[in-house]
């Protein structure tokens, strides 16, 4: 059986399974809907054909739904198959319950005839899918060995033509080796002379080289000895420039020194003064004041000292916090 012959089975079996599905909906509608109406009240006589509709709409349900898990080689459990024979079993029930109550037993035969087939149906079409599923995913895996059979084969006359093709290519390989060894051998004995040629021609040249690169090296002694000279003349001069250099920086680190010493000494004897009986003259008064700064006496011992108010000092102690003002004091007290 090829694809063409499955797929025109599986449209036979739908179309058979939904015919009988669609009949048998129908003639439960058209047998269920007179019981439904005899035991509804007579305003709502309209919703007779709703159960019947509803029940056969479940039964649509699940020839659907169990086409489609076939098709994919699905198993839905034990739901569906509850689901199928309870709707079956309530279409079986719908349809002979009025010929029941009537005890009509042939009734009962005929108005179970629909419902017993679209059971039978429904679960023998559900057994027809898996099994057409089962052989078509059989088919499939024939024809996919099939394929890789003749993938196989193929490639085997594939593998078997690059054989061939290789080893004619080593032929060709080897007579054209063959081939460039002797021209290589001829090359070679032809380069041998050359390079006796070009080695005797080096050698003379190598002579040359070597006595001008006597005379050179020579040159380049006389020039790295006058170099040395000059270097160590230039060394001298550094020398004694590094030792003068070092020399004044140690006159000059002296000299602050001693100036340093000589502010801190006036320092000391416009503090050791003792408090003003009067108010000093300004002159005299901002060097005391720059003096207590430096000492860091506090602002009301500096008025004490040179006699001016606490605000005064005060203004002269905020000048020489800055740094212009401060290097001012220190010229101020230097200058007394």
């Amino acid at each position: 059986m090829n694809s063409v012959q499955t797929r025109s089975a599986e449209r036979a079996l739908s179309g058979g399974t939904w015919l009988i599905v669609c009949g048998a909906m129908l003639y439960s509608i058209l047998t269920v809907t007179p019981l439904m109406a005899k035991h509804t009240a007579e305003e709502w006589d309209w919703t007779a054909p709703i159960l019947p509709l509803v029940v056969d709409a479940a039964v649509v349900i699940v020839v659907k739904l169990d086409d489609v898990l076939a098709r994919l080689g699905g198993n839905g459990g034990r739901w569906p198959i509850t689901l199928r024979w309870m709707t079956g079993l309530m279409t079986l029930a719908l349809n002979t319950a009025d010929s029941a109550l009537k005890k009509d037993l042939v009734g009962v035969a005929v108005h179970a005839v629909a419902p017993l087939l679209l059971i039978v149906t429904a679960e023998t079409s559900l057994a027809y899918r898996r099994a057409i599923a089962a052989a078509v995913a059989a088919l499939e895996a024939q024809q996919q060995a099939e394929r890789e059979r003749r993938e196989q084969a193929a490639r085997e006359r594939a593998e078997q033509a690059r054989t061939e093709a290789r080893e004619e290519r080593e032929h060709a390989a080897m007579l054209a080796r063959e081939q460039r060894e002797h021209e290589a051998r001829l090359a070679r004995e032809q380069a041998e002379r050359e390079e006796q040629r070009r080695r005797e021609e080096r050698e003379a040249r190598e002579r040359a080289e070597a006595a001008e690169r006597e005379a050179r090296e020579r040159r380049e002694r006389e020039r790295e000895q006058r170099e040395r000279e000059q270097q160590r003349r230039e060394q001298q001069a550094r020398e004694r420039a590094e030792a003068e250099r070092r020399e004044r920086t140690e006159q000059e680190a002296r000299e602050r020194r001693e100036r340093e010493q000589r502010a801190e000494r006036e320092r000391a004897a416009l503090l050791e003064r003792g408090p003003a009986e009067v108010k000093l003259p300004e002159d005299q008064a901002r060097r005391i004041v720059a003096a207590a700064f430096a000492s860091g006496l506090s602002v009301r011992q500096a008025a004490e000292l040179c006699g001016w108010s606490v605000g005064w000092v005060s203004h002269r102690y905020a000048e020489h916090r800055d740094p212009a003002a401060r290097g001012r004091a220190e010229l101020a007290i230097a200058g007394q």
